[in-house]
């Protein structure tokens, strides 16, 4: 069976690295972004037959019509990477509330959204996998950026309480929290059981 996996945030940064990892592990990739061309110099990159697809996360229209897409070029999507976020950095009296609303719907609407849809597919083949890119500040806080640590720590709460869901699916769901300021990551397992004889 196909090992597809679906990199949203795949075109800069933490999602690219991981884009990177998947397919020298032998994943074929969907390198999602808002920019399609930067998602497409990204899949090219990578070599192989990795696609190109251009989302906004925070529209449900947008994530339902990039999974269908995704099912018809590559096959079922069986391992999921939510790298896709913004951050607007401000002290929150400064805060505009239209930068508090894009944050929260990128960083944890969208993640939220490309779940669900992932699940579909995800419950009927009885199994897959699902990583979260979160962040410390969500578990620590840090001045200047209330509504960024909102939005992860929103983030580790939905992990940690759907890996409980769907674990009796065989399907596992992890949160990684990158540290900005000491570049280490700390791994909030998720609660999925060991099957016997593991």
């Amino acid at each position: 069976m196909d090992k597809v996996c679906a990199v949203f945030g795949g075109s800069r940064g933490i999602g690219r690295a991981v884009a990177q990892l998947m397919a020298q592990k032998g994943y074929r990739l969907a390198i999602i972004a808002r920019n399609l061309e930067l998602a497409k110099a990204a899949a090219g990159d990578l070599g192989g037959d990795h696609l190109a697809f251009s989302c906004d996360v925070a529209k449900e229209r947008d994530v339902q019509n990039t999974f269908e897409e995704m099912e018809k070029t590559l096959g079922r999507v069986n391992f999921l990477v939510n790298a896709a976020g913004i951050n607007r950095d401000s002290l929150l009296v400064r805060t505009r509330t239209e930068d508090m609303v894009s944050q929260l719907h990128t960083n944890l609407l969208g993640s939220m959204l490309t779940c669900k849809a992932a699940l579909k597919t995800m419950i009927q083949q009885q199994r897959g996998s699902i990583v979260n890119v979160g962040s410390i500040i969500g578990l620590k806080g840090n001045s200047g950026q209330t509504v960024y640590s909102a939005s992860k720590g929103g983030l580790i709460g939905f992990s940690r309480a759907l890996a409980k869901e769907v674990a009796r699916k065989k399907i596992r769901v992890n949160v990684v929290a990158p540290d900005p300021e000491w570049s280490h990551y700390c791994l909030l397992k998720s609660q999925m059981p060991r099957s016997r004889g593991s």
